[in-house]
């Protein structure tokens, strides 16, 4: 019997020619070519087919317009968009998962402008010839850090590999045990040195490493002492690191190159807003020859990875053929020199650049936007949940300052006859999703990483989120 029903409903399939007078297909002629949109057509009916063996459709799943329907969301899982704006609720400023760093207007106008033209990437218009592309940045970055020269590349993971190549291949690095980190995407120094070609040589302890223990590890095959900055964890208690100063004098007396990792690539001092961060400007003050740091942490720019210092150094990795491979395109550099000019300003970055401006909100403004954003969603929702606000504390996020907090106020949501689990997975797969936070049964939202519009748009959406089906 159930093997006569599967072969009435497998007869009962609409033909590709039919589904494709369908008003709900035909509609989807103007955004999908016709052999692709076919293709969509076949594959909605093979997951028909499938259904129907193994006893899971009935007669109403064969109807041209339920088939058609199938064929939209075919379509839409397969060639929608998938790369969407989200609402960043959390609190968490340089968030990872969200893309980092939101840009600059004046950054994404340089960018649309370099999308829609041709531009001089690879030309030198003085000499009418070939030129290079870090040139565009060369004189701005040095101007900005304080190095003799500087290089670009496509982000600070590919910097490190590329200084480990150009400096260490063959040889020996030398690193404090405590500073072997792993970030997120599973970077680890220890797999990058061996990728470089570089040989690990770990001196000290987890918690201690001493001056002497470089010295006593150095010898006539060690080619660089590598500083790297525990940018996303930090070792307390009993603990002895040794100094960028200390570092810089021992490289100095063996002859060695010395070089810092410092991840996060601060350029402006941050210690006026109770937080405390080396900055590439203070690393290179102190006598390393290299550092190494990322565009889109709290650099506030697009992703990449900037390598500073020592001319012949740097020189060293400009011609080492794995640059080619690690190279920024066009868009990317666009984003990072327009960037770097908002710190060439005479107002400075902290208004323009997203990312600082979250980082250095003043309270009462933060406090307006929550009391603000907690009225309007009251007003729609009152009786759906009861909506307060309380002390919240932010993240610059990242693995950027990771023992620093952002104290401020947060919108909680404690909905009255559902989970807040369930509001906030229905607010994540709405449209625009929003990310948000769980506790206690309350869905809480920071106002700190909400951008242009987001405040105005949540009542309506915490509204949805909260309403039955």
């Amino acid at each position: 019997m159930q093997d006569d029903m599967a072969t009435s409903l497998l007869r009962a399939i609409p033909p590709v020619d039919r589904l494709l007078e369908e008003p709900l297909i035909r509609a989807l002629r103007g955004q999908y070519a016709e052999e692709l949109l076919k293709r969509m057509v076949r594959t909605a009916l093979d997951e028909l087919r499938q259904e129907i063996r193994a006893g899971q459709a009935a007669q109403g799943d064969c109807e041209p317009q339920a088939v058609a329907e199938r064929v939209v969301r075919v379509a839409r899982d397969r060639l929608g968009s998938k790369l969407r704006k989200v609402i960043n609720a959390t609190g968490v400023i340089v968030h990872t998962n969200l893309g980092r760093s939101p840009l600059p207007q004046r950054v994404v106008e340089r960018i649309a402008q370099a999308a829609l033209s041709y531009s001089n990437l690879e030309y030198n218009l003085d000499q009418g010839r070939r030129g290079e592309r870090n040139a565009h940045l060369r004189l701005l970055m040095q101007e900005l850090t304080g190095a003799e020269a500087t290089l670009a590349v496509n982000n600070n993971a590919a910097a490190v590999l590329l200084a480990l190549s150009s400096l260490a291949a063959g040889k020996e690095v030398v690193v404090s045990r405590g500073e072997l980190i792993e970030i997120g995407g599973s970077f680890r120094i220890p797999d990058v040195m061996t990728r470089s070609g570089a040989i690990l040589r770990e001196v000290g302890t987890t918690n201690r490493t001493h001056p002497r223990d470089y010295l006593e590890a150095i010898n006539e095959n060690t080619a660089l002492i590598l500083k790297v900055h525990t940018s996303n964890y930090r070792i307390v208690g009993f603990t002895r690191e040794v100094t960028l100063e200390e570092l810089a004098v021992m490289g100095r007396a063996k002859g060695i190159p010395t070089m810092m990792d410092l991840g996060s690539g601060c350029l402006i001092d941050l210690s006026a807003y109770g937080l405390e961060e080396d900055t590439v400007q203070e690393v290179l003050a102190s006598g390393i020859d290299v550092v190494s740091f990322s565009g889109d942490k709290l650099l506030g720019g697009p992703q990449a990875g900037i390598l500073a210092g020592r001319r012949e150094l740097i020189e060293k990795m400009r011609t080492n053929p794995l640059a080619r491979a690690l190279r920024m395109d066009k868009l990317t550099l666009a984003a990072l020199e327009a960037t770097l000019e908002e710190y060439a300003r005479p107002e400075g970055p902290t208004g323009a650049i997203p990312t600082l401006e979250m980082i250095t909100r003043p309270q009462e403004k933060l406090e307006q936007t929550a009391s603000h954003l907690a009225t309007t969603i009251r007003d729609r929702v009152a009786d759906l949940a009861e909506v307060t606000i309380a002390a919240g504390v932010g993240r610059v996020g990242g693995g950027a300052l990771p023992m620093s907090d952002l104290p401020g106020p947060r919108v909680a949501i404690r909905p009255k006859s559902t989970s807040a689990a369930h509001v906030e997975q229905r607010l994540r797969t709405g449209v625009p999703p929003v990310i948000t936070v769980v506790h206690e049964d309350q869905v809480l939202m920071d106002p700190r990483t909400l951008l242009h519009d987001d405040a105005e748009l949540l009542p309506d959406l915490v509204k949805r989120a909260l309403s039955e089906d």
